[in-house]
């Protein structure tokens, strides 16, 4: 029981660290995406923990992995795009009246 909370709380702390780099970081989106990786880090760990239990939990572990594998690589894709359309990935040079 005890290794279970510690492994909770740890995992809290990496979301909690996942979310405060997405909301702080406005300057380059390479760092938005990865806090939004910690964040799905975080939710896999608390999804593997937490379904311990249950019979079922590799069926919604996998899900949820090939869910968080999918965003990544759309999230790579699309840093890609931008630094090949604009030639960096600062979001002061981006301008929601370009396409």
């Amino acid at each position: 029981m005890m290794m279970w909370s510690v492994s909770v709380i740890s995992l809290v702390i990496v979301a909690v660290c996942g979310l405060s780099a997405f909301i702080s970081s406005h300057k380059h989106l390479l760092n938005v995406l990865l806090g939004l990786e910690f964040v799905m880090l975080s939710g896999f760990g608390v999804m593997s923990v937490g379904m311990s239990g249950v019979g079922l939990e590799s069926v919604f572990v996998m899900f949820f992995l090939v869910m968080a594998a999918c965003e990544g690589a759309l999230g790579l894709s699309l840093l890609i795009s931008v630094v090949r359309s604009h030639g960096n990935d600062y979001f002061s040079s981006f301008s929601v009246l370009v396409c």
